[in-house]
């Protein structure tokens, strides 16, 4: 079973970049398709990116479709999501989850193994 540990939130001003770093536990690592799932206050946990097992092949949601860049490196067993241009609409915690299989997915549904969360805070 994977273990997942998200880090690289924080408070950031409108119009600033951060990046998330999602490590796993597991050298199997490369087995995994991957997403970035997050959830504001009061609402619903939701897509916001998903990779490939090889991360040859990526799909975002269309709220940050421009802005995030989802990547992984299979030798560190770690997935990132660069997010730039941030909007105070960004705001949420962001959890990074493993699918099963390699074919990436946006479905939340799909995916088995999750991180603890990490937050991301932007102020406008």
């Amino acid at each position: 079973q994977v273990q997942l540990v998200e880090s690289g939130g924080g408070l950031v001003q409108a119009g600033g970049s951060l990046r998330l770093s999602c490590a796993a536990s597991e050298r199997t690592f490369s087995s995994y398709a991957m997403g970035w799932f997050r959830q504001a206050p009061g609402k619903e946990r939701v897509f916001v990116a998903t990779i490939s097992y090889s991360g040859g092949s990526t799909y975002y949601a269309d709220s940050v479709k421009g802005r995030f860049t989802i990547s992984r490196d299979n030798a560190k067993n770690t997935m990132y999501l660069q997010m730039n241009t941030l909007k105070p609409e960004d705001t949420a915690v962001y959890y990074c989850a493993a699918r099963n299989g390699g074919r990436y997915s946006s479905d939340i549904d799909e995916y088995a193994y999750w991180g603890q969360g990490t937050q991301v805070t932007v102020s406008s």
